[in-house]
């Protein structure tokens, strides 16, 4: 049998993406911003997890950065999503609408015919 939290881990590993843009949609932010905004939203992702994968949009034009000097500590680098990375975010938000609109049609499906009549 499958270990549901291994699926689980997977499925958050998979929205990460999807999940950051939505994120730096709403303006620009730093890693630690991130993280904690993640943790809100119950998904919980490390910081080991996050940096590969905010080089990885940077390198494909979706995020850019720019280091601004802090008050707490060290500058920080402050990501904001790019008009490449805005139109990408789009095409991620159709294709989320699509597989959730799957699934509640298989929910659906399945509640009425394994749920009781009244």
């Amino acid at each position: 049998m499958m270990n549901i939290d291994n699926l689980k881990s997977q499925m958050r590993k998979g929205m990460l993406e999807f999940c950051v843009l939505l994120i730096l949609r709403r303006g620009d932010a730093y890693a630690s911003e991130m993280i904690a905004r993640l943790k809100e939203a119950h998904l919980i992702v490390m910081e080991g997890t996050l940096y590969p994968l905010l080089t990885r949009l940077k390198n494909d034009g979706l995020l850019s950065y720019r280091w601004e000097e802090s008050t707490q500590g060290p500058p920080r680098k402050y990501y904001t999503i790019t008009p490449l990375g805005h139109q990408f975010l789009d095409q991620l938000q159709g294709s989320w609408n699509e597989i959730a609109r799957s699934v509640e049609i298989l929910q659906q499906d399945y509640h009425s015919k394994f749920t009781p009549e009244e």
